[in-house]
């Protein structure tokens, strides 16, 4: 049988897996990765040496348990975070740390990005993006230009983070249109980088931009040094891959209209596939292309998993335990609800919101309650997401659960009562090395002469589905949380304009 291998490069680590043709899922191994420690507030940074060593450490695990498999592996790919700037200079060398997505020392250069493109409205009609967050990786090339000079003189090259892998494996200077639309210097619409909204970022910057490919073309094949280092096959084809979301896309099944995934990490996100742009002018919804030729719609929280481990520390409670609280309140939480801004918000823009419990009376003022209740705000935090996507005229007829949240049974169900949506559990917890691995089977299928091959009939091959499950709803429940999240939604109005008001 055919093995293919996907590499996830995350933040907090590496993982790799194994997908053969009637098998799924054959193996997996990970490495960890963190940060680099000591830099001030807003800032934060990686090695690329730490992903690559993380690579092969996690390769090398690989290859021990599953050797015979390792050794017939035909075709990979890459997903990596997204927004992260790895720069490097005329001999390939990184210049710096990369600054990764969750580096927010950009504001400023943001905002005079925006600026220089002629503000929110003439960047919305020029590149469908009408907000630029600063973990875009626009805003840090900017600041790179400005702080760090003596880095922008010798810089040659600028990549995002699994584009320097891809580059690594390879020798091939490639980028394709999935995490090059994360950027903020990208043209949405027409799938390529736009040289003015690269000039507002910095001088120069469109001549140092890696030339895209066409999704479904190869990056390249793996360089004979490589292979030889790592144990795989010596010209085993390497896919484009891409961003970590458009991966998980791929490996959760959302590779037709109609179907959405929502994540349930330390952030939430929820995307859908498209066939069409989908650009909001509110900001709202990020109108990603994805890795496969279409769109990625896409909207993040910054509060999933942070509210509900915040009120189960609160509280000292073990992940049975919370769950078990949760389970013993009635949905709806007995009118408490959790506005989940522990860490501010990006959807919607409040950056300095901070967390709030309102309808506590000494008879709801329990553990359960109040862990119910931020439970059920992390989630209506992302079905309002969701609403907003269909506003945008994507129709959604399914819904698919994935992340670390995922995993607690009391949590999904929330999800399917609230959403109103058919709702499914049972995807890969990891999502994004599956959609790699997918993409790779598709690519190598397209090359070898079946260029109509489609993503949904590769996935069929590997019995993806198999473990999916639909949840069951009834009309009590979601009639409560209807309930509640037309008081939820009152509560956000009213407090948006104070939160806003703590802005410096």
């Amino acid at each position: 049988m055919t093995v293919f291998l996907g590499l996830d490069v995350g933040t907090q680590g590496v993982k790799a897996l194994l997908l053969e043709t009637g098998h799924g899922v054959v193996g997996t191994a990970s490495r960890p990765l963190s940060t680099i420690g000591g830099l001030p507030p807003g800032h934060s940074e990686q090695r690329p040496s730490d992903w690559l060593d993380a690579v092969r450490g996690a390769l090398a695990d690989l290859r021990a348990q599953q050797r015979a498999r390792f050794e017939r592996v035909t075709a990979l790919a890459v997903s990596g975070q997204q927004h992260g700037l790895v720069a490097l200079d005329a001999h390939d060398r990184v210049l710096r740390p990369a600054m990764l997505w969750n580096d927010v020392r950009c504001a400023t250069e943001c905002s005079e990005i925006l600026a220089a493109l002629g503000g929110r409205d003439r960047a919305f009609a020029r590149l469908g993006l009408a907000a630029l967050p600063p973990g875009f990786t626009a805003g840090k090339v900017r600041w790179l230009f400005r702080h760090e000079p003596e880095h922008y003189a010798k810089l040659a090259r600028v990549l995002l983070p699994h584009d320097y892998v891809n580059l690594w494996l390879t020798g091939e200077f490639v980028a394709e249109a999935g995490d090059a639309s994360g950027t903020g210097w990208f043209d949405v619409r027409a799938r390529q980088a736009d040289e003015l909204a690269c000039e507002a970022c910095a001088p120069g910057l469109f001549g140092k931009l890696a030339p895209l490919r066409a999704a479904g073309t190869p990056a390249g094949t793996l360089r004979d040094a490589i292979a030889a280092e790592l144990g795989l096959p010596q010209g085993a084809l390497v896919a484009l891959g891409g961003g970590d979301n458009m991966m998980a896309a791929i490996g959760a099944g959302a590779v037709e209209p109609g179907i959405a995934t929502l994540s349930l990490g330390t952030s939430g996100t929820v995307f859908a596939a498209a066939s069409q742009p989908v650009c909001d002018p509110a900001g709202e919804i990020a109108p990603f292309c994805d890795s496969a030729g279409g769109w990625l719609p896409l909207g993040c929280t910054m509060n999933a998993t942070v509210a509900t481990e915040t009120a189960r520390a609160l509280f000292g409670l073990d992940l049975a335990q919370f769950d078990a609280a949760v389970r013993s309140v009635p949905d709806g939480a007995d009118g408490v609800l959790c506005l989940p801004y522990f860490t501010g918000e990006r959807s919607p823009d409040l950056p300095t919101a901070t967390g709030a419990f309102v309808g506590l009376t000494p008879r709801t003022s329990t553990a359960p309650h109040l862990a119910r209740a931020a439970m059920e705000g992390a989630s209506y935090a992302l079905i309002r997401l969701l609403d907003r996507l269909r506003e945008l005229g994507l129709p959604l007829r399914e819904l698919r659960l994935t992340g670390g949240g995922s995993k607690s049974r009391v949590w999904c169900g929330v999800i399917a009562a609230a959403s109103g949506l058919p709702t499914l559990t049972g995807v890969h917890p990891d999502a994004a090395a599956v959609g790699a691995a997918v993409q790779a089977a598709w690519t190598a299928a397209r090359v070898a002469g079946a260029p109509e091959f489609g993503l949904a009939a590769c996935r069929a091959r590997f019995f993806l589905d198999r473990e999916l499950e639909r949840l069951p709803t009834d009309a009590t429940a979601i009639a409560r949380h209807a309930a509640q999240r037309r008081r939820w939604q009152s509560f956000l109005e009213a407090l948006a304009p104070r939160y806003a008001a703590l802005a410096p």
